[in-house]
């Protein structure tokens, strides 16, 4: 998650390759937000008013993750874990 930077805000989209619980092999899209607490007021005014238009474009991403700071972004802790409560 190198592309997010400490004090800005972003947008993210990963089409993400993992393991069910029971070990079947699937994908998902997962629309991130990075709006991060060091962010100065105007950006993150500007992330939250337009985010909502940016997820509207995007009808085939079912999951979304809001994150505020790098520990949220862990790929094995925070994305899988809220990722694997969307499959069936």
């Amino acid at each position: 998650m190198a592309a997010f930077p400490e004090n800005d805000c972003r947008y993210g989209l990963i089409d993400l390759d993992f393991e069910t619980v029971d070990g079947r092999p699937t994908s998902k899209l997962v629309f991130i937000s990075w709006n991060p607490d060091t962010a100065s007021i105007r950006p993150k005014m500007l992330f939250s008013g337009s985010k909502e238009a940016i997820k509207a474009a995007l009808p085939g991403v079912g999951i979304h993750i809001n994150a505020t700071d790098f520990a949220e972004l862990d790929m094995e802790t925070s994305i899988l874990p809220v990722v694997r409560k969307f499959v069936v």
